[in-house]
């Protein structure tokens, strides 16, 4: 069953299919890299491997205050001075050595890279972007390797299908739309071409740049979209209902279903 979208299907990000999504999406594009490739270029799938440390209850806006409440307690609890006669008494506690609970979460991001042959330069590197490089510190980690790639002579394609989340950094101000691809090829940096569509338009092709004298691949996001989304089986899972944000909702109110 096709989305009923025309292009890219926000529920998909919604409804915490991502990480399938995303894995998924990243090998058919690998795959149409690979066909569309002259021979003397090879396309390979790399991980990125975030761990996420984290102690439990930490980052709520809203909780009790322990260490307020512990010297309330113990200001309703004091008796007054004590009997000692001193006031260079000194009171001395005896700690309570106790483990520290520390829970860790290992996220895990393919990303395709494209080599020339044979002696193996790396020539792009192909990102689909998660909701975990847009938000915390997974975004710093991300922004950092950006970085890197951008100061080596390496193009950089981005994909941002996420409604939600902090686009990636551009100077100046951004084409009106809800998703981007971005190229950027390092013979043309500090620039880069901004593609920009909504959800009631079809995703475009764009360009993958090699090396000169090769021309560009075209990748149809499209069909790899189609493809990624028919093979996942998400129309018979995906519930199109108002959004998790209202601010979503009037966007996609043309595909929710009433009744």
């Amino acid at each position: 069953m096709p989305s009923r979208f025309p292009g890219v299907d926000p529920y998909i990000e919604w409804e915490n299919f991502w990480p399938d999504f995303h894995s998924s999406f990243v090998t058919y594009w690998r795959d149409a890299m690979i066909d569309a490739l002259p021979d003397h270029y090879s396309a390979r799938m790399n991980e990125r491997v975030n761990l996420i440390e984290y102690k439990p209850g930490y980052g709520k806006l809203i909780g009790p205050d322990v260490a307020i409440a512990y010297r309330e307690t113990a200001w309703q609890t004091w008796s007054g001075p004590s009997d000692s006669g001193s006031d260079s008494a000194v009171t001395t506690l005896e700690p309570v050595t106790l483990p520290i609970t520390i829970e860790s979460e290992e996220t895990r991001e393919t990303f395709i890279e494209i080599y020339h042959r044979p002696d193996e330069q790396l020539v792009a590197v192909l990102e689909l972007l998660s909701p975990t490089n847009e938000a915390g510190t997974d975004r710093v980690r991300y922004l950092d390797k950006r970085l890197a790639i951008l100061h080596q002579d390496v193009h950089l394609v981005e994909l941002d299908f996420l409604l939600g989340g902090q686009r990636l950094p551009v100077d100046g101000k951004l084409p009106p739309g809800d998703f981007y691809a971005t190229v950027s090829r390092f013979t043309n940096r500090p620039y880069c071409d901004i593609y920009a569509w909504t959800l009631c338009d079809r995703l475009p092709a764009i360009p993958i740049p090699l090396l000169p004298p090769d021309r560009d691949l075209r990748c149809d996001l499209a069909a790899i979209f189609a493809q990624t989304f028919e093979r996942g089986r998400y129309g018979h899972t995906l519930r199109y209902g108002p959004s998790p944000e209202d601010r979503f909702t009037e966007l996609v109110r043309p595909w929710i279903v009433t009744g």
